[in-house]
């Protein structure tokens, strides 16, 4: 029983990671595209860049993890309210530390045209550690069953 649940969790990882690492590069690839878009038509555009892309790569995330990964039935809008909440979380706290990350980079003359593409790459990074465990915890958390603790007599 318990080799079934490793291997069970071993292909979930597996599934996770597959999916996780194209939602990576397609969320960066749109925040890289709107950063670039952006940049002559807003000071600090990369921030609303970093809000777009996310807007796009949750969902395409959301459904990648519904469909191949958790493999969950239903409940679309619940899962989705769900993901959007373990982003959210993520974002909250990427949109206060991008600006940051932007401002010290960009002390390195080096790297003072990159310093957006860098920062979002760091954010992403920190996105990806934490999602994994919002998502089996809180988006695709099964629904709990009303079975008695005690089997019945």
């Amino acid at each position: 029983m318990m080799d079934k649940l490793k291997a069970l969790f071993a292909l979930q990882t597996i599934r996770y990671l597959a999916v996780g690492g194209f939602n990576t590069v397609f969320g960066y690839g749109l925040y890289a595209w709107f950063t670039w878009l952006l940049k002559g038509v807003l000071p600090h555009a990369y921030e609303l860049a970093y809000l777009l892309s996310n807007m796009i790569s949750i969902t395409v995330a959301f459904l990648g993890y519904k469909w191949f990964v958790f493999r969950t039935k239903g409940n679309y809008l619940r899962e989705w309210i769900r993901c959007v909440t373990v982003y959210s979380t993520a974002i909250g706290l990427n949109l206060l530390g991008l600006p940051l990350l932007v401002t010290l980079i960009s002390k390195f003359p080096a790297y003072k045209t990159t310093a957006p593409y860098l920062a979002g790459i760091i954010t992403t990074a920190f996105t990806v550690m934490m999602s994994f465990f919002g998502h089996k915890h809180i988006s695709f958390k099964p629904a709990k069953t009303n079975t008695p603790s005690h089997p019945a007599p």
